[in-house]
């Protein structure tokens, strides 16, 4: 990809003003939007100017070798093969800083497990996916706490919401909503026959920094009594929460043993429903000139299969498949979300190219 030169111009001329009106402007507000859009904008300036200068020295070493000096000249030739070599993955790495990204790909995220067909043993498949989840974040240094869940009768769990925080969450995560399926012997079967079962995931953005109006006369709250593990964990008074948004139909709850604490919990899961909506809206306004489906967030298509006898694990949408499943379960998810960026990545620059022909 040979990145037009108006293109990098335009991307500098934008970081000039930016520090130019940072110097000039008193407005506090200002000097803090700027502020953010100066660290985004940086690291996008610092690769142009490599690429820059690396453009720049091979018509200076063209000319060196031109003029045949016997000691300048074969040096110069070295450094030119060098520099050629570099200029492909310099042009790359500005594409990459250059190409559409997704707004939420730094935010903390909602992370939703629904067990599917399969009865029980679609509840103890949650409940390993859960874990599979909770142990990737925790070598990944984000924090997993848990908002609502209903537990299987056989363990695991019917659904069960919790939040991640920390850096990049999302980013690494978005790509793993949609339906799981899982082929295995299942616990309770005398007669050893493979078992297919689903569970559902949908990974939502927390909605930092936008704007979502939720009106009180649109809200119904109920509270009602937690229905834990039983024994000491059922908690004796109405401190659950049950929100529902009317005019959409979202429901939420919260089932902490703090009533105020599930209120706002609720409200925040509320919030992250109501804006993922919006971006599944406007990810299927898109969809139409997508060629992969990797980004899609459709939760209703089938994206990965566990197959516990063969010890496999295949994502469809990249047909790829790894042989690592008891370690993969274990958390070890980092060579499929890799690949599964890889390809986000390629599809992102195949657009910008699309962009500059």
């Amino acid at each position: 990809m040979h990145l037009p030169q108006a293109k990098l111009d335009q991307v500098m001329d934008r970081f000039r003003m930016i520090e130019a009106r940072m110097e000039s402007t008193t407005d506090g507000a200002e000097i803090v939007r700027l502020s953010k859009e100066h660290a985004e904008i940086k690291p996008v300036c610092d690769a142009v100017e490599r690429l820059l200068k690396a453009r720049n020295q091979v018509p200076e070493l063209e000319e060196m070798i031109a003029l045949g000096d016997p000691d300048l000249a074969p040096l110069a030739e070295e450094e030119l093969g060098a520099l050629k070599e570099s200029l492909p993955d310099l042009e790359r790495g500005v594409a990459l800083l250059l190409a559409p990204k997704d707004k939420d790909e730094n935010a903390s995220a909602i992370l939703e497990l629904r067990a599917g067909t399969g009865g029980d043993e679609a509840a103890l498949f949650a409940g390993d996916l859960f874990r599979m989840y909770s142990r990737y974040a925790a070598a990944q240094g984000w924090k997993v706490e848990v908002d609502s869940l209903s537990e299987g009768e056989a363990g695991g769990f019917k659904e069960i919401i919790a939040s991640v925080t920390g850096e990049g969450v999302f980013g690494k995560l978005k790509f793993e909503s949609g339906v799981h399926r899982v082929q295995r012997v299942p616990a309770t079967e005398a007669g050893g026959r493979i078992h297919t079962s689903a569970a559902t995931v949908a990974v939502l953005p927390e909605a930092e920094d936008v704007e979502i109006e939720i009106h009180d006369k649109d809200l119904r709250i109920d509270t009602y009594r937690s229905s834990g593990a039983g024994g000491q964990h059922v908690n004796k008074t109405d401190s659950a929460v049950r929100i529902t948004h009317l005019p959409t139909g979202i429901v939420v709850t919260s089932s902490e043993k703090s009533q105020h604490q599930n209120r706002a919990i609720a409200m925040r899961n509320l919030k992250a429903r109501m804006y993922d909506m919006q971006r599944q809206a406007l990810d299927t306004a898109r969809s139409d000139s997508r060629k992969s489906q990797v980004g899609s967030g459709d939760r209703s298509e089938r994206i990965r299969t566990y197959n516990y006898p063969q010890g496999r694990v295949s994502d469809h949408r990249i047909n790829l498949t790894l042989y690592n499943l008891p370690q993969f379960m274990e958390g070890d998810m980092g060579q499929m979300i890799n690949a599964l960026i890889a390809e986000d990545q390629a599809e992102r620059l195949a657009q910008l190219e699309e962009e500059f022909r």
